[in-house]
């Protein structure tokens, strides 16, 4: 389970669809659509992760974010698509194909539409949320609505909320929330800032901030250290590696490619 959950870590960014420091949330009130600021992401960035067994590569998950051609209650948005497929041996006794789409909006980043198809071992999940964001509703495929807050995230666009963030008088313990709606339920994603660290990854050494999950009970990660995330200390706020623990070892992910990024990133020369 720790091993198919971490395949995904790069498109949900810590593990949102499998329990990464879940709580249910209580419904409030809205009446205008939310406006953030975003200087982190553009479109054309593409973002490449592996994930590892010790030397063994096991997966790949691919993150891209283009400029949609639809608009949304006459606001443009992005188009945000990421990718999970097994490699190698993995390939053949575990095939995974997962491919996770959502149209967010370009002012609040939030979304409007998700898209999930995913295939890990002949497991099948089909799932597709249409979110009324000013009415505070999303429509399922089961042909059936959730109330939701209004600015409520997905698993991919959280991932991109979340990099919106300002973390420069950021304190170790700071534990930040994001509403998000989950296998059709209604969640608070929760991570804790443990501290600023120079990590070593494949393509060289960065400077990075380090988070685990808020644990909850009955979720997947029981301790706060069964999952470790470290993203880019620059103005990208882009994950580099995640790392969680299984009986003998960890399983690793990690950056291995990046281009179309708005700021430099924190790699040490």
């Amino acid at each position: 389970m720790k091993e198919r959950a971490l395949i995904l870590i790069a498109i949900i960014t810590g593990g949102i669809g499998s329990g990464f420091g879940l709580v249910p949330l209580d419904i409030a009130t809205h009446i205008s659509l939310p406006e953030t600021t975003n200087s982190a992401f553009k479109p054309g960035e593409k973002l490449t992760y592996k994930v590892h067994y010790g030397i063994i590569d096991a997966g790949e998950a691919v993150l891209e974010i283009k400029s949609s051609p639809y608009t949304f209650e006459n606001r443009e948005a992005y188009y945000a698509v990421g990718t999970g497929r097994s490699l190698g041996a993995f390939d053949i006794f575990f095939k995974v194909r997962d491919k996770y789409e959502t149209y967010i909006d370009r002012k609040g980043v939030f979304p409007w539409y998700f898209k999930r198809r995913v295939d890990e071992g002949g497991h099948k999940i089909s799932q597709d949320y249409t979110f009324d964001q000013l009415a505070g509703e999303v429509f399922t495929q089961k042909e059936e609505t959730h109330k939701v807050p209004m600015g409520v995230q997905d698993m991919v666009s959280a991932f991109y909320f979340a990099r919106t963030f300002d973390f420069s008088d950021i304190q170790k313990g700071d534990v930040f929330e994001i509403p998000t709606f989950v296998d059709d339920e209604l969640f608070n994603l929760r991570i804790k800032f443990q501290g600023r660290e120079t990590i070593k990854i494949r393509d060289g050494k960065f400077k990075a901030m380090k988070f685990v999950p808020v644990v909850q009970e009955g979720r997947i990660w029981k301790d706060e250290n069964d999952l470790n995330v470290w993203i880019s200390d620059d103005d990208n706020k882009i994950p580099l590696l995640a790392q969680t623990k299984i009986l003998f070892g960890s399983i690793k992910m990690e950056l291995t490619e990046y281009s179309g990024l708005t700021h430099e990133i924190s790699k040490v020369r």
